[in-house]
């Protein structure tokens, strides 16, 4: 892979364009990973790739190796592993709930005590969630219970 940069003093914005042979899982992984530092992400869904606003993401989860990002009413697939995306999102309020599990604060609707130290979470759209006892106090800090 060769990487080149050019400084133009009159180009207002970046622009970043890739020239490849073929769009491959690599090449999808650096796009997502771009548009991860705009706070966009990109998910895959039917064969397409969508552009994806990170603050309308409900959450993130993890199946047999694959990640998958969750909206109101859809499920599109990313090619980035959950600690990639952890790493980014934290500044934009997401936490991680569980090992294969980070949920987008700002779209919890109610919080319930559970057995055992977790805690049941309510997503905007309706959807419960379990945070795990070890990932609990991530969310009491955050709500300044601790």
């Amino acid at each position: 892979m060769k990487i080149q940069i050019n400084e133009v003093s009159w180009q207002e914005d970046t622009e970043v364009i890739i020239n490849c042979k073929k769009v491959d899982e690599e090449i999808m992984k650096i796009i997502t990973m771009l548009h991860v530092y705009d706070k966009k992400l990109t998910g895959i869904k039917g064969g397409q790739i969508y552009i994806l606003d990170a603050s309308k993401i409900l959450y993130i989860d993890t199946v047999d190796k694959k990640t998958f990002l969750y909206t109101d009413s859809d499920v599109y697939e990313t090619p980035l592993k959950l600690y990639e995306l952890e790493e980014q999102l934290d500044a934009v309020g997401f936490f991680r709930a569980g090992k294969s599990v980070l949920i987008n604060f700002n779209e919890i609707k109610a919080l319930k005590s559970d057995l055992n130290g977790r805690i049941l979470v309510t997503m905007n759209n309706g959807e419960r969630l379990t945070v795990s006892r070890q990932y609990a106090v991530t969310i009491k800090k955050k709500l300044d219970i601790v």
